[in-house]
């Protein structure tokens, strides 16, 4: 049984229908992805992929535990969907995760197809959305995808903020 396979009944095959909050709801999903993350000894970063009002893919962070350095939220919740499409392009998909992506998320992002990047938290050390570059913006690549930051920010935050500080309080014990 894996880590996600408790939440699996809530968020495959998920329609959301109250289009006001939309947003929110899927950036508390991806909360509670992170949630399993951290528990797991993870950064807490979750990630859900959406289509049509349906939550096609899901992901938390893994790397770590899987000791595969792509095993990010959103590379993950991207496989998920892709496989649950049975295509490798995410067209007309909204990802939703709890922090700013990185470089290697924001350009899977994109090769993907990816019609909407909702985040979270901003990331001042790797953001790759605006925060220290913003590979959605080079005019150079030719895709673009929407982007909206900050839904539920304080909480997405929040998560981290928490995490972190356990683990240096675990280590000065």
């Amino acid at each position: 049984m894996n880590e996600h396979s408790l939440l699996a009944p809530l968020l495959m095959e998920t329609l959301l229908t109250d289009t006001t909050s939309t947003d929110q709801v899927c950036m508390q999903l991806a909360l509670q992805l992170a949630y399993l993350a951290a528990q797991a000894g993870e950064v807490p970063v979750g990630a859900i992929v959406v289509k049509d009002g349906v939550i096609i893919g899901r992901g938390s962070n893994a790397p770590i535990g899987t000791h595969d350095p792509t095993a990010h939220a959103e590379i993950s919740a991207m496989r998920d969907a892709a496989q649950h499409l049975g295509n490798y392009r995410l067209v007309n998909c909204t990802l939703y995760v709890t922090l700013e992506p990185c470089a290697m998320c924001a350009g899977a992002i994109q090769h993907a197809r990816i019609a909407k990047l909702v985040y979270g938290a901003s990331d001042p050390k790797t953001g790759a959305c605006g925060s220290v570059i913003n590979l959605m913006a080079e005019p150079k690549l030719n895709h673009h995808t929407e982007m909206i930051g900050g839904v539920l920010a304080t909480e997405c935050g929040m998560v981290l903020s928490a995490f972190f500080k356990q683990r240096r309080q675990n280590k000065n014990q």
